[in-house]
C-alpha cells in the first residue's frame, strides 16, 4: 500500500480508465432488455403494413353514404365480414359494404370505415351501441345495415405507413434498450439484436466473522449484509451479479475462490479486508491470482481522502486482466464505495451512454451545523425533498449505521475544503433512487 493519498476524482478516473465496454453480441429480444444497441435498426417493413379500421363498423364507398341522415338512411347491402387477420377480402362495389373489426385491412373497393355507432348495426332498428362478434352474429355480416351520417374519404382508416415507413431509422445505435423498443423491434419482425451484454459481476464477501442469514449466530458472529447488498446493487446498475458469501480470512482460500470465480467474471467486487492492518489476507491472495508472468496484472492497495471508504484496492487479475474492486467491510462505507466506484464500471462495461448517478443542488435540512473532518471529502445519508429542493441527513457519519442507509435516497456531499456545513446553506446531493 502507497502513501499517496489518492482523491476521490483521482481513484474513480483510475477504475474507469482500465474498464472498456464489452464486446458486442446479438441476444433475443428477452435478453436484451436493459442492454444498450450498438448499430442502428431500419425498419424493413411499413409500419402498419396495409390500410387498417380504426374502428368496429362497416367499410364503404363515399357516394353511398352521402347525406345520408338518421329521417333518410344509406341502405346498403352486407357481403361479409372482415376481421383482423382476415385472409381473404370481400371487393365492396357500389351499394355495398362489409362489416370491419378495428385493425383489421379496409377491404378493396371500400374508401372510408363508419363505425358502428353511425349505423343500426344491421338489426333495422335504430343506432346500434356496439358491434357483437362475427361468432355471435353471422345474421349481422349479410343482408341489410342503415348508415345515419355520411363520412369523407379516409375516415377511421389508418393509413399504410402512417406509424413508420420501410427504410426508416427505428432505433439509433446507442439507445437503451426498455419496454417500448421492445416492443417496437418485435412489432418490425426483429427477433434478435446485437447490443453490449451485461457484465457479469462477481461479489465475493470476507470475514471470518461471517454468518449467512438465517443460520443460527455464534459468539462474535454477525450476519453477511454486504454480499446481498453488493449484488443487489450490481442487479439494481443493470448487471448480472453472482454472489459468494462469507469467505474466511485465510489468503489460500481467499485465492483459490477468486480463481474460481475468474470464469464467469468481468468484474470482480470483493468487501472486507482492506482495512489498515488486515488488508495484507486479501492483499496477499489477490496479488499473485492467475498467472504470475502476465504483465500488467496485480491490484493496488490505497488510502483515498473520503469518508466512509478510505481504504480501497484497484487492478486487474488473472490471465484476461479481470478488473478488481476491493471495497472496505463495513457495510455503508462499501455501499458508499461501490455506488461512487463500482456502479459507474458497471455501465462503463454496458457501453452506457451516463455512467454516473444524477446530482442535484439542495437546502440542508438539519438542526445544527454538520461537521466535516478537513482534506476529506464526507458522504452522508440523506433524504431528498425534490419538490422544495432540500434534504434532511438520516443517521449519523458512523460507517457501520446501516439502518440509516435503509432509510436514505441520496447522498450528501462534503467537499474536501469545508469542514462545517450551516443549516439552510445549499449542498450537493448523488440521487439513489
Amino acid at each position: 500500500m502507497s502513501n499517496t493519498i489518492w482523491s476521490v476524482d483521482e481513484h474513480l478516473e483510475d477504475v474507469l480508465a482500465a474498464v472498456e465496454p464489452l464486446e458486442p453480441i446479438e441476444l433475443q429480444l428477452p435478453d436484451a432488455q436493459g442492454c444498450v444497441l450498438v448499430e442502428d435498426v431500419t425498419v424493413p417493413l411499413a409500419l402498419p403494413p396495409f390500410d387498417n379500421s380504426s374502428m368496429d363498423g362497416y367499410a364503404v364507398r363515399v357516394a353511398d353514404v352521402a347525406g345520408a341522415s338518421e329521417e333518410f338512411p344509406a341502405v346498403l347491402t352486407v357481403i361479409g365480414d372482415v376481421a383482423a387477420g382476415s385472409g381473404e377480402l370481400p371487393s365492396v362495389g357500389p351499394g355495398e359494404a362489409a362489416r370491419i373489426m378495428t385493425g383489421a385491412p379496409l377491404p378493396p373497393g371500400a374508401e372510408a370505415v363508419v363505425p358502428v355507432e353511425w349505423t343500426d348495426g344491421g338489426t333495422g332498428g335504430g343506432a346500434a351501441t356496439g358491434m357483437r362478434a362475427a361468432s355471435d352474429a353471422p345474421e349481422g355480416a349479410s343482408g341489410e345495415v342503415r348508415v345515419h351520417r355520411p363520412a369523407e374519404a379516409r375516415a377511421h382508416v389508418r393509413a399504410r405507413g402512417s406509424d413508420v415507413q420501410a427504410g426508416d431509422l427505428a432505433l439509433a445505435a446507442g439507445t437503451v434498450l426498455g419496454p417500448p423498443q421492445i416492443g417496437l423491434l418485435a412489432a418490425i419482425g426483429r427477433g434478435t439484436v446485437k447490443v453490449r451484454p451485461r457484465p457479469r459481476v462477481v461479489v465475493v464477501s470476507t470475514g471470518s466473522e461471517l454468518v449467512q442469514p438465517g443460520e443460527k449466530l455464534g459468539e462474535g458472529q454477525i450476519y453477511d449484509s454486504n454480499s446481498f447488498a453488493l449484488a443487489a446493487a450490481a442487479r439494481d446498475a443493470g448487471a448480472i451479479a453472482y454472489r459468494v458469501g462469507a469467505v474466511t480470512d485465510d489468503a489460500e482460500t481467499l485465492r483459490a475462490t477468486v480463481e474460481d470465480q475468474l470464469i464467469r467474471a468481468d468484474l470482480l467486487v470483493t468487501t472486507g479486508g482492506v482495512s489498515v492492518g488486515a488488508y495484507d489476507v486479501v492483499k496477499e491472495a489477490l496479488s499473485s491470482v492467475g498467472d504470475e508472468d502476465e504483465p500488467g496484472g496485480g491490484i493496488d492497495f490505497r488510502k483515498l481522502a473520503m469518508q466512509p471508504g478510505k481504504p480501497q484496492g484497484f487492478g486487474s487479475i488473472g490471465p484476461d486482466h479481470t478488473p478488481l474492486l476491493a471495497l472496505p467491510g463495513n457495510p455503508v462505507s462499501s455501499y458508499v464505495s461501490f455506488e461512487l466506484f463500482v456502479r459507474p464500471a458497471i455501465r462503463t462495461l454496458m457501453g452506457l451512454p451516463d455512467v454516473h448517478r444524477p446530482r442535484a443542488r439542495a437546502a440542508l435540512r438539519a438542526d445544527k451545523a454538520l461537521t466535516s473532518p478537513a482534506a476529506r471529502r464526507q458522504f452522508l445519508r440523506g433524504t431528498y425533498d425534490a419538490d422544495a429542493s432540500a434534504v434532511t441527513p438520516v443517521g449519523g457519519s458512523g460507517s457501520h449505521l446501516i439502518a440509516a442507509l435503509a432509510q436514505a435516497d441520496c447522498l450528501i456531499v462534503i467537499p474536501e475544503d469545508v469542514t462545517s456545513v450551516e443549516p439552510g446553506s445549499e449542498v450537493e446531493v448523488v440521487l439513489l433512487g
